[in-house]
């Protein structure tokens, strides 16, 4: 999982803009997540569920500001990729995820991370941490 400032996957590929940052803003700044998973040949066939979550340094969902009141930020997708010919048996067969995300109204100086899980699982390194800056008049002036 990678953070960038944009993602596609095309004919299986994934393509990354700007990638592997951990600092934005601190204006508002659309960012990306490209993801690669491997998926256990015996999973394969089945379908799966991921879901992406945004958290403060404390682990608390980050909430968004909706009309029907605040609102964790969350993005979710299916996948079923099956056994494609020519991958050879017992093969992890990978899938890769472009999800790009308008800008986001994030707190400058914060600390967040995106957390992923994958049917209903998620492990250690499922998560990719990033900061946002502070405004120019809030940060502390270099001595010197």
């Amino acid at each position: 999982m990678i953070l960038c400032d944009a993602a596609q996957v095309s004919e299986g590929k994934l393509f990354i803009l700007g990638g592997g940052w951990s600092v934005t803003g601190p204006g508002l700044s659309p960012m990306a997540i490209a993801l690669k998973v491997d998926v256990a040949w015996a999973e394969a066939p089945d379908g799966h569920h991921w879901e992406l979550y945004l958290q403060d340094q404390d682990g608390a969902p980050v909430l968004l500001e909706t009309p029907e009141g605040p609102q964790p930020i969350e993005i979710r997708g299916d996948f079923q990729i099956g056994t494609p010919q020519g991958v050879p048996l017992g093969s992890d067969i990978p899938i890769n995820l472009a999800i790009n995300l308008g800008p986001l109204p994030l707190q400058p100086g914060g600390r967040f991370r995106w957390v992923l899980s994958i049917d209903g699982q998620s492990e250690d390194g499922w998560a990719v941490p990033f900061s946002t800056m502070l405004l120019p008049q809030e940060a502390p002036e270099a001595e010197g």
